[in-house]
């Protein structure tokens, strides 16, 4: 088993991560990277650590080789993550959302993400589009679509609510 490197902070160090867990005003992630090295720099086994904080004990290992290696930022902030890449171009996210825009087809009243999915790929838009990825990317569009009879944006005659 690898021996354990300590932790010993500097006043300032210190200092700025109780700052940051008493105050709340820091993300979750950087909150719990804080109480670590805290509680790494007073003596506390990463078993112990990793218990009181509800992480595994590579999380608290992990935390601690940042420090070492890095420093206090390094530490508090992790890398970015990749992600996925995007599944459509922004030319073909375009092409969706005006096609959603449109009178829905023969015999419906709306558009649905899986009929504006099929219907995508009918028209040549897009090679292929799973009903959730068209979803999304119309969650993020500002626009209302269709003109609801309930909902928020519905009118009642007047008094009909105290019924």
């Amino acid at each position: 088993m690898p021996k354990k490197r300590e932790i010993h902070l500097r006043p300032d160090q210190r200092v700025k991560l109780l700052d940051i867990v008493r105050t709340g005003q820091h993300k979750a992630r950087e909150i719990i990277y804080a109480h670590i090295l805290l509680k790494s720099d007073r003596g506390w086994t990463d078993a112990h650590i990793a218990e009181a904080f509800d992480v595994s004990v590579d999380t608290v290992r992990r935390t601690r080789l940042r420090f070492l290696r890095s420093g206090l930022k390094a530490a508090l902030h992790e890398r970015p993550r990749s992600g996925a890449p995007n599944k459509l171009t922004m030319d073909q996210e375009t092409a969706l959302i005006a096609l959603a825009c449109n009178k829905p087809p023969e015999g419906h009243q709306r558009w649905t993400v899986r009929l504006l999915a099929d219907e995508a790929v009918k028209r040549g838009l897009v090679p292929g589009v799973v009903a959730e990825t068209l979803r999304q990317i119309l969650k993020k569009t500002p626009s209302s679509l269709g003109n609801s009879k309930a909902g928020a944006g519905a009118t009642l005659p007047p008094n009909s609510w105290h019924a």
